[in-house]
């Protein structure tokens, strides 16, 4: 323990009460907004089609919820792996705080998760999970069989109501998905004793962050995995949700450069300790990363695109290039909101310092089984529940399909 605390000790700079030293939020806490905003950016997405009328991008519309349900179901490990005692968790359901932020995530969570998301696939998916609850035999049929629930009413009539519904469950969960990350905003926003944090635009910069890193997951995903099932890409689709990506990024790049204006402009307590924590201890994840490569690079080869001078298959590698570099932008930036906010001294007189464990409960190792976890997630759920026009493999040989 000494040893770990003379290494923090060494990389602390100026005058720092001893109580400031240590950092409680690691890099589950930047994971866990992280996730959460990509889980209301590819809902988002899939509002483009039934909300906004979008048909451009109806080739996303299923796989985009399921994105969403696989990260959604993984949003709350962060939290969970960063307490003490992780089995205490179902606490703030049983014994509800109403007066704290971070526990009405839990509400927040069982509404979007229960009522809003899992309807609205149930309602979307229950044609096919019909047609092919009797047809699939085996463990596949038997689980088609329970998702009916006993209900194979699928006639025209019952199917227009369902699309109705669906329409309402969509117009719900888009605020309710805006409200899902942008309550991470709040939590930070709120904090008034760090000048980095306690800003009115903290939760709209979250929501629009959320949006840019939800739209390139979807777009990133879309474009592998039709080239993994040997599909000709919708090239219709590919260009409008990166359309909507530049859009949005400029808008997001609007707002962060504002914040940063309203900092300067206003020149109030802690003023010179933030223009040291961006030129100096936040240098490299702040400007080159999350500025100069999640940020601008993207965005010109959007630009790029959008002239009309290149190729589809070119237009390909700027898409996939842009939202890679999307997707670690939008970590950085949740990295430098999480421990940039809190390696500044509550003094303004000196710097902390974040060291990141390769194992351990804390680690780097845990983050990246985390976030691995919802590709896996939603790879079971494209096998079940195959979000294509075109019927799944298994049920091509089968003699009932109709």
């Amino acid at each position: 323990m000494s040893e770990i605390l003379w290494e923090v000790l060494n990389h602390i700079e100026g005058f720092i009460y001893p109580n400031e030293v240590e950092v409680n939020w690691s890099v589950l806490i930047a994971l866990y907004p992280y996730i959460t905003g990509l889980v209301a950016g590819a809902f988002i997405v899939a509002s483009l089609e039934r909300v906004f009328k979008v048909e451009a991008v109806k080739p996303t519309y299923r796989l985009a919820l399921l994105t969403a349900l696989a990260f959604l179901l993984a949003a709350p490990l962060p939290l969970v792996a960063h307490l003490g005692h992780p089995e205490r968790a179902l606490e703030i359901m049983f014994t509800p705080h109403l007066t704290s932020a971070m526990a009405g995530f839990g509400f927040v969570y069982a509404w979007y998760l229960l009522i809003v998301l899992l309807l609205e696939l149930g309602y979307d998916y229950r044609k096919d999970v019909v047609k092919w609850a009797q047809t699939a035999t085996g463990f596949r049929g038997f689980l088609y069989r329970i998702l009916t629930m006993g209900d194979y009413d699928i006639s025209e009539e019952t199917l227009k109501k369902d699309e109705k519904l669906v329409g309402i469950i969509t117009v719900i969960g888009l605020p309710s998905a805006a409200f899902l990350h942008g309550y991470v905003g709040f939590i930070f926003g709120s904090v008034k004793a760090n000048p980095w944090w306690s800003s009115p635009l903290m939760p709209i910069i979250f929501l629009f962050s959320a949006m840019v890193s939800g739209i390139a997951l979807v777009l990133l995903i879309y474009m592998a995995s039709t080239k993994l099932r040997g599909k000709e890409m919708d090239m219709e689709c590919v260009d409008t949700l990166a359309g909507y990506l530049l859009y949005t990024y400029i808008l997001d790049l609007g707002l962060e450069f504002m914040e940063i204006a309203h900092l300067l402009y206003t020149q109030e307590e802690g003023i010179d300790a933030i223009l040291i924590l961006i030129n100096d201890k936040l240098f490299v994840s702040f400007i080159i990363i999350q500025i100069f490569f999640g940020t601008l690079i993207p965005i010109t080869l959007l630009v790029l695109s959008k002239t009309g001078l290149f190729r589809a298959k070119v237009r390909k590698f700027f898409y996939i290039s842009a939202s890679l570099l999307t997707l670690i932008g939008v970590f950085a930036m949740r990295w430098n909101v999480v421990i940039g906010g809190q390696i500044l001294s509550k003094t303004f007189r000196g710097y902390g310092y974040y060291i990141m464990p390769l194992f351990g409960p804390e680690s780097l190792t845990l983050a990246l089984a985390i976030m691995v976890l919802p590709f896996i997630l939603l790879a079971i759920f494209v096998k079940l529940l195959p979000p294509w026009d075109e019927p799944p493999l298994w049920m091509k040989t089968e003699r009932r399909y109709d």
